[in-house]
């Protein structure tokens, strides 16, 4: 049965999950990278964002997060929930764009692995093209090809291995 058989609902679910696990592929990328580097941490301690303490040396995912809380409900968040915020938005965010991917690719008779490449390389633009404008990320020019390279190849990760997993998941539709 093709992804187009399948239910609004079932896509999404699909994409979701083929979402989280192309976010386990770029960390993976990005973990390699950093045990190369000279990194100690385990995968674990590494992925789950240990050491993170407070929200001026967070990560983007954080620093996204605090200020949709803290405008949202008008409060000012602990600085001790930073390591949190850094996990439920970086895998929210994956699981988002898998969302999306399975929105765009389940109308697809037969979905693209590419059309993950695609995926990828959109969440990858959207995220200076969002960010820059807060602060939380410099305008594109301003980074070298090294770094935009690095942070593209992961993002490609995420977006190749989104698309096969969601492959997977609408074919074994029964």
């Amino acid at each position: 049965m093709s992804a187009s058989n399948e239910t609004p609902f079932g896509v999404i679910l699909k994409g979701v999950t083929a979402g989280v696990m192309g976010t386990l592929a770029m960390d993976l990328v990005w973990y390699a990278r950093y045990r190369r580097s000279g990194g100690e941490q385990s995968f674990a301690e590494w992925d789950l964002a240990a050491g993170v303490e407070d929200y001026e040396n967070a990560p983007a995912p954080a620093q996204v997060g605090k200020r949709v809380v803290e405008g949202l409900f008008d409060t000012e968040l602990d600085p001790k929930t930073a390591r949190s915020m850094t996990n439920v938005v970086h895998w929210a965010t994956g699981a988002g764009w898998g969302a999306a991917h399975g929105i765009v690719h389940g109308s697809i008779k037969a979905p693209s692995v590419p059309g993950g490449l695609v995926t990828g390389a959109t969440a990858w633009l959207t995220s200076y093209a969002t960010l820059a404008p807060t602060g939380i990320y410099k305008p594109m020019w301003e980074y070298d090809a090294v770094t935009l390279w690095k942070d593209l190849s992961a993002h490609l990760a995420f977006g190749l291995t989104t698309g096969i997993v969601f492959r997977i998941l609408a074919r074994s539709r029964s």
